[in-house]
């Protein structure tokens, strides 16, 4: 099992959330990143929002930092460190446009994207772009295979039932032969659609045994990432023992990728708790391995 950073500040949930966040920088962001990029960590991640209806925010929070710019930023500030979107919402882009700006970012941080897909359900995000959302899931279905045919190429050809292209020249692409692609959701479509598409599968919302019950349902192909959250925010320095349960809990239940947040007072705090997250899940025999999928 390896170990990502579900990046603090560029979600900013309700009930996760520390304090010092709401006043964070992207250079506070990129201290951490660039620890977690030293020390071997697999990810960080940035997640997807346009526009959150007020009475949403109030559940599940209204900030949410634009994946592109911010992992362009990112990019820079460190050098091995994977960059994962958790996740892009399918419906909101054309594949080209996914294609052509993820495919820029994949080249200028020297292949490191890993690149997160979900079909989406916030249906008023959905119309205030002026996207369907009631056959998302077969646009979802018809995106992905367009994006996987077209990602890595600069001629890329492509004739589905809801996307159709030839003859366009996308350049830069991505530099990746294939791009590691992981499917969000909670469903054993969702699932379905990861091993029809997807290098891995980002489940949420499950309990460790609907979760192990899903999973056991399934041969898993070689390779195949199975990424689960710690859920709430670990504490390595304050609860070490809590942290290590926590660890071995997700890799009992079929974890190949751990992603953790951290309790933290400040930044400089969070750089710290990676530091000592670090420690105790190597002495636990957690793999880090940097660069690699």
């Amino acid at each position: 099992m390896r170990l990502g950073i579900s990046t603090p500040v560029l979600v900013q949930h309700p009930s996760t959330r520390s304090a010092w966040e709401a006043t964070a920088t992207i250079d506070d962001v990129a201290e951490i990143a660039q620890c977690a990029d030293r020390l071997g960590f697999h990810h960080l991640t940035c997640s997807e929002h346009v526009a959150v209806p007020v009475e949403v925010a109030a559940e599940r929070g209204g900030t949410y930092w634009d994946p592109l710019a911010t992992f362009g930023y990112l990019a820079a500030r460190t050098r091995q460190i994977r960059l994962a979107t958790q996740v892009l919402v399918l419906g909101y882009h054309h594949p080209l446009e996914i294609a052509k700006r993820y495919g820029t970012l994949d080249r200028i941080s020297g292949g490191r994207l890993i690149l997160g897909l979900g079909v989406g359900t916030l249906q008023e995000e959905f119309e205030l772009l002026g996207t369907p959302f009631g056959d998302r899931g077969a646009r979802a279905d018809d995106a992905l295979a367009a994006i996987r045919t077209s990602m890595s190429r600069s001629q890329p050809e492509y004739h589905g039932v809801f996307y159709d292209y030839e003859a366009f020249v996308v350049q830069p692409h991505a530099v990746q032969e294939r791009v590691p692609i992981w499917i969000g959701g909670r469903t054993k479509r969702s699932l379905r659609r990861a091993f029809d598409h997807g290098d891995g599968w980002v489940p949420f919302g499950l309990s460790a045994s609907e979760l192990k019950a899903m999973l056991e349902t399934v041969n898993l192909p070689t390779g195949f990432d199975v990424v689960l959250s710690a859920g709430l925010p670990l504490d390595p320095l304050g609860n070490p023992d809590k942290t290590v349960k926590t660890l071995a809990r997700l890799r009992d239940v079929g974890a190949t990728i751990a992603g953790t947040s951290l309790v933290a007072q400040a930044a400089t705090h969070y750089g710290q708790q990676v530091e000592e997250l670090h420690r105790l899940a190597r002495d636990e025999g957690v793999e880090f391995t940097p660069g690699q999928r």
